[in-house]
């Protein structure tokens, strides 16, 4: 069963699924953008499926755009430990 599914959100907020979807849509959007143009659409492909599986991995569902940009934010470190391993085994191709 999907851990998404028995997730209950925080107390402080009172949203429907529609308003959770509206949250993820918005965020993972702006992030796909902002990776497509920085480094290009297969690094933006790569963060978009880590994005989803960092939201697999929470205990309850973000209820607040906050919440949303934690996940943004976890899924950023990848992308950064992804080209950096990148980065350095060109250094050492090219050596």
């Amino acid at each position: 069963m999907n851990p998404l599914a028995r997730s209950k959100p925080s107390k402080h907020f009172n949203l429907r699924c529609t308003d959770f979807m509206t949250l993820a849509e918005r965020e993972l959007s702006a992030y796909f953008t902002a990776i497509s143009q920085l480094f290009g659409s297969e690094q933006a492909e790569l963060s978009a499926e880590d994005w989803l599986q960092e939201l697999i991995d929470v205990d309850n569902l973000p209820a607040s755009p906050r919440e949303w940009r934690l996940i943004t934010a976890k899924t950023s470190s990848r992308i950064a430990s992804r080209l950096n391993a990148s980065s350095q085994s060109t250094e050492f191709t090219n050596a």
